[in-house]
């Protein structure tokens, strides 16, 4: 598909497909650094995208939509590889040396990559001065909820492994703006298939991963704590099969730039769920962080949608 908006859509499945990208995204990052606790990253990456993909394919083929055509299949393996291979696998890579406020920090910066990369739509873009600055001041408002940390995180930067935490971090970054875009523009037919062959896609690469890496030596199952496997199961029925779907759904009935406001909203979820359920505590400086990015997502997604409707229109 190559443009944003194809046909009329239900405002009310675009409201519940950003929620659950929102949503469930954040609260991926909890689930996940409990799940990393008894499986390897890359298994856990294999486990996680094998089986959802395969479920997503298999409900395509009982709705007799079939495996597809090469043509629909090459597009969505290579947005896969880079989406979540590389932009995820970055994710996983960088933690080992970067502490996680950093991490969501510069996550945060892809939104501006989205703008930078989506040529087709430059002159749109960077000519709308709502879009702008509502991803400035939502860059902003993440530096305004991390900033403290942040500043512990650099001050106590003193070794390569961390530099090239940020190198890769930043690669990952631009390569999951870069899928997103490649699959906004390339992707065809049925969104559900291509989301299933992205994701097996990813599953097969982590499994060569982590036979590569020598993961499964050491890895003992009879190991694996309910609490690892009801989060493994999380990340494999809403972090894939119902956010990740609704995610590429959405880049194709939505402008990249309105969908990517979700890396300004995931860190606030994450940090909600920490103050909820881990008893953390919010500081002012970060709850004025968390105002600025609530109304810059709210500037981008406003001005977006009207023009989009004025264009269906």
């Amino acid at each position: 598909m190559s443009g944003p908006v194809k046909k009329r859509t239900s405002p009310v499945w675009v409201i519940i497909a950003f929620a659950t990208v929102y949503i469930v995204w954040g609260s991926t990052y909890f689930f996940i650094q409990i799940a990393v606790r008894h499986f390897p990253p890359m298994i856990l990456g294999a486990f996680r995208f094998l089986t959802a993909g395969g479920l997503m394919m298999g409900w395509c083929l009982l709705k007799g939509e079939g495996p597809g055509s090469w043509k629909q299949i090459k597009p969505a393996i290579i947005s896969g590889l880079m989406l979540l291979l590389v932009g995820t696998g970055a994710v996983i890579w960088s933690e080992k040396w970067l502490p996680s406020s950093l991490v969501a920090v510069l996550i945060s910066s892809s939104p501006l990559w989205f703008v930078i990369l989506d040529k087709p739509r430059w002159r749109e873009n960077l000519t709308n001065r709502s879009v702008i600055a509502g991803l400035i001041f939502g860059f902003i408002g993440v530096i305004l909820m991390f900033g403290e940390k942040v500043a512990e995180a650099i001050s106590s930067t003193n070794n390569t492994n961390e530099i090239i935490g940020l190198f890769i971090l930043l690669i990952g970054t631009m390569s999951w703006a870069g899928g997103s875009l490649y699959s906004k523009y390339h992707s065809s037919g049925s969104t559900s298939l291509s989301a299933a062959w992205q994701m097996m896609a990813a599953g097969v690469a982590f499994m060569l991963g982590s036979l590569l890496f020598k993961e499964w030596n050491e890895f003992e199952l009879q190991s694996v704590t309910p609490g690892s496997w009801f989060s493994l199961l999380y990340l494999i029925f809403l972090g894939s099969l119902a956010a990740f779907s609704a995610f590429i759904w959405l880049l194709q009935v939505r402008s990249a730039a309105q969908v990517s406001t979700y890396a300004y909203v995931n860190p606030v979820i994450a940090v909600l769920l920490g103050v909820f359920f881990a008893g953390e505590q919010m500081s002012l400086l970060q709850m004025s962080g968390l105002v600025v990015i609530l109304v810059s997502v709210l500037l981008i997604n406003l001005t977006k949608y009207r023009k989009e409707q004025n264009r269906v229109n």
